[in-house]
């Protein structure tokens, strides 16, 4: 029996609602990719999830909106490896990831002003360039 979810400290997915299928495999293991179903494809609902919050639902829903089934399912494959076990780490591991950086709130951004010595510098490349194309401009002719 599959145990929790442990995606960080205070968020667990329980066992019950995580559902596991194994396929046939692609990759490595020759004769035997053709026999064993290897693959591991893990889905987890995260509209009926009650490991999260109303806002942390909403959130996941907003960042992980292009990987959700229309089910509101996250579906998670891998077969890279030959065992099943393996594979099931693997698919277990992504799934938390996916969920740790879908939760992941960014830094709000703080606005910042130009120091005086970059300033000084931006200016000062401009008045180098002018006086280069100044320079560029050819003689003209007095037409008398």
């Amino acid at each position: 029996m599959p145990e929790d979810l442990e995606v960080r400290r205070g968020l667990v997915i329980p066992a019950e609602e995580l559902r596991e299928a194994a396929s046939r495999s692609g990759g490595p293991g020759g004769q035997h990719v053709n026999k064993a179903s290897t693959r591991v494809t893990l889905r987890w609902c995260v509209e009926s999830s009650r490991a999260l919050s109303n806002a942390q639902r909403a959130r996941l829903n907003r960042r992980l909106a292009s990987r959700l089934t229309r089910a509101g399912e996250l579906v998670i494959h891998a077969g890279g490896a030959r065992s099943r076990a393996r594979n099931r780490e693997r698919a277990r591991e992504r799934l938390a990831e996916l969920v740790r950086e879908g939760l992941a709130v960014p830094r709000a951004r703080r606005a910042t002003r130009p120091s005086g010595a970059s300033r000084k510098r931006r200016l000062e490349g401009k008045r180098r360039r002018s006086s280069v194309k100044t320079t560029r401009r050819g003689v003209r002719a007095d037409s008398d």
